[in-house]
């Protein structure tokens, strides 16, 4: 039976993942500014971006200065994302200001080996033969559990669509691993890149892992939407109990070595919060708090990003329920006045004349 969770932990990874495919250029005061911002919403836990190569990912080649130069927020765990022991090393040196010491260890091996080989430098077989190191350090730091993540589990823009068999199988492959380790499995992530997923295939798969596996109970998405379905099938993941999720403001994200760029953007935060509250579930944010983030962000990176909330604002209720004589809204500029006022919309047509009644519209 399908049972809502009362609260989510929504991950917003708009410093890294979202800029990390935008302008390199884009000043080190203005990444503060967003920072900032998004320290305002409610998150819990922001990644300020991540320790890599400037040759591969030359937005991220400030980090350093980020990392010197932002200011905390009470409340809020500051990470980064690291890919090897150079990255830790430059990271961990702001500790505990950042914080990217491991508490969780887990495999993660990708379903489709051309990606793999594109995006990490590493075949699938080398990502399955690094498991034993993996759950050797877990095993040396105690860890109670192990985890496991399926990387673009759906499907491929270079293999082609995978089936759920392949997905089961390469799960059996790294919970065998654990369980011969003696580690039991308790989280899955799906991580993907390329915007495969359909909701069914979201449904169908978390159901036959919990059949085979009852012992993952945690579950993790992380799916881009290439093809504007993963708002849909983050729903559905909701409808079978998840709590764990990663958007980005307005959408932004992508990567370079999928065949999308941009387009392989995330769900905005600001919509897929807004779907929750709406839905009654608890997650932490303000949702005005990151409608103004995401308009901070679209500043930021120079162009219009892809949420809705943002633009349309959320649904009026009690005294913020639109008035009847309001004038005709046309542009995004005049419909963002949920927040900044019937002025952007003055001198726009008036669909009521003054002393009709309000059952009609007037010619």
């Amino acid at each position: 039976m399908d049972l809502l969770p009362e609260s989510v932990i929504i991950t917003d990874d708009t410093m890294r993942e979202g800029l990390q495919i935008e302008d390199a250029n884009i000043p080190v005061k203005e990444k503060l500014r967003l920072l900032d911002a998004l320290g305002e919403t409610g998150a819990k836990v922001i990644s300020i971006g991540s320790f890599a190569h400037p040759k591969w990912t030359p937005q991220m080649a400030c980090i350093d200065e980020i990392a010197e130069r932002f200011v905390p927020k009470a409340g809020i765990e500051y990470t980064a994302a690291v890919f090897n022991q150079r990255g830790f090393e430059r990271a961990d040196a702001y500790y505990p200001k950042l914080n990217i010491r491991r508490k969780r260890f887990g495999t993660h091996v990708e379903l489709c080996d051309t990606f793999s080989r594109r995006n990490y430098n590493r075949s699938q077989a080398q990502q399955l033969a690094s498991m034993d190191g993996i759950i050797s350090a877990a095993r040396q730091a105690g860890a109670e559990h192990g985890a496991v993540a399926l990387g673009n589990p759906f499907g491929s823009n270079f293999e082609g669509a995978f089936s759920l068999k392949q997905r089961l199988d390469m799960l059996k492959v790294m919970l065998d691993k654990w369980h011969n380790a003696g580690f039991k499995v308790k989280r899955c992530s799906f991580v993907e890149a390329m915007g495969w997923n359909m909701p069914h295939q979201v449904r169908e798969t978390i159901l036959a892992i919990r059949e085979t596996w009852p012992e993952i109970t945690d579950f993790h998405c992380h799916m881009h939407n290439v093809r504007g379905s993963t708002i849909t099938s983050y729903y559905e993941a909701l409808q079978l109990g998840v709590r764990e999720f990663d958007t980005c403001l307005g959408g932004m994200g992508g990567c370079p070595y999928c065949g999308n760029g941009r387009a392989a953007g995330h769900v905005p935060t600001e919509d897929f919060v807004d779907l929750c509250h709406e839905m009654g579930i608890e997650t932490g944010y303000d949702l005005d708090k990151l409608i103004e983030a995401a308009v901070i962000a679209e500043e930021v990176v120079g162009h219009p990003l892809w949420g809705h909330v943002s633009k349309g604002g959320p649904r009026p209720r009690g005294d913020q329920i639109y008035p009847a004589r309001m004038p005709f809204v046309e542009t995004l500029q005049e419909a963002a006045h949920f927040r900044m006022g019937p002025d952007v919309y003055a001198g726009q047509l008036t669909p009521w004349k003054e002393g009709d009644a309000l059952s009609g519209l007037t010619e």
